[in-house]
């Protein structure tokens, strides 16, 4: 994973990485569940657009692609795409342990 150089964004990493962490893993189940597309489309586009601002481009990119699975109605592949997010999350979180940046 790359992150920033930027001091500022690294200090909010760990707040912003936590915060979604919690976001997908409540929220992709119950929008999947009631086949919410309106609401799991939202969720995607703000993770795409949050972590483009935030650097991580992979999740961000892997946002992109549940936007047009959403799109689609496409909800087991939805639900795994959405799964594989939160890993990445997760991922990241443990990066940022290691690198001492999650305080």
């Amino acid at each position: 994973m790359r992150i920033p150089d930027d001091s500022f964004i690294q200090e909010l990493l760990p707040e912003f990485v936590d915060t979604w962490l919690a976001d997908m893993t409540e929220k992709l189940p119950q929008y999947i569940s009631s086949k919410n597309s309106n609401d799991l489309y939202r969720l995607a586009h703000t993770l795409k657009g949050s972590c483009f601002q935030f650097g991580i481009d992979e999740i961000a990119k892997k946002g992109i692609e549940l936007m047009e699975l959403t799109k689609q109605e496409k909800w087991d592949e939805s639900l795994a795409m959405g799964n594989e997010i939160i890993t990445m999350f997760g991922d990241a979180k443990n990066f940022l342990i290691a690198e001492g940046i999650y305080k």
